[in-house]
C-alpha cells in the first residue's frame, strides 16, 4: 500500500503544480488586462483548489502509513536530529498543509469578491504564495532537506 500511495502522491504533485501554474497565469492575465471573469476562470479556480485538496488527502493517508513518520514518532529525540526524518515527520506535512490552506482561502475569497479585477488579483496573490511554499516543501532530487525522484514508481 505504501508504494501505491507514494506513486499517487508523486503523480498528483505534477497535477497540483500544473493546475496552480495555469490558474496563476490565467489570473495574472485577467488582472493585468482587466478582462471579465468568466465561468471558465471560476472553473480553473475551483479545479485548482480541488486538486490541492486531493493531494493533501493522499498526503495525510501517506503520512500515517509512512515508515519514515513511524520511525520519527517512535524515536522522536533521535529522529529530529536527522534531516530526512525531520523533513517528512514535521516540515513537509506542516508546510504543505499551510500551502493548501492558503490556496483554499484564496479560492474562497476570490469567489466572493465583487469585481472581476479583485477576483483575479486575489486568486493570483494567494495562489502564488501557496505555490512558493509548495515549491520549497517538495522533496526535489536536488533538495538539501530530503530527496525523492521526480516521479516515484512502484
Amino acid at each position: 500500500m505504501y508504494a501505491v500511495l507514494i506513486f499517487l502522491h508523486s503523480v498528483t504533485r505534477w497535477l497540483v503544480l500544473a493546475s496552480l501554474l495555469c490558474a496563476i497565469v490565467n489570473a495574472m492575465r485577467g488582472w493585468l488586462t482587466g478582462r471579465a471573469y468568466t465561468s471558465a476562470d471560476d472553473k480553473a479556480r475551483h479545479i485548482t483548489a480541488t486538486i490541492a485538496h486531493i493531494q493533501l488527502a493522499i498526503g495525510f493517508v501517506l503520512y500515517f502509513n509512512s515508515p519514515f513518520v513511524l520511525y520519527f514518532r517512535q524515536h522522536y529525540h533521535e529522529a529530529v536530529k536527522q534531516l530526512p526524518y525531520l523533513f517528512f515527520g514535521m516540515i513537509h506535512i506542516g508546510m504543505m498543509t499551510m500551502a493548501v490552506i492558503l490556496i483554499t482561502i484564496g479560492s474562497s475569497v476570490a469567489k466572493r469578491c465583487t469585481t472581476d479585477k479583485q477576483k483575479f488579483k486575489t486568486m493570483a496573490l494567494w495562489f502564488i504564495i501557496g505555490l512558493i511554499i509548495i515549491l520549497i516543501s517538495i522533496p526535489w532530487p536536488f533538495s538539501p532537506l530530503a530527496q525523492r525522484p521526480l516521479l516515484s514508481t512502484f
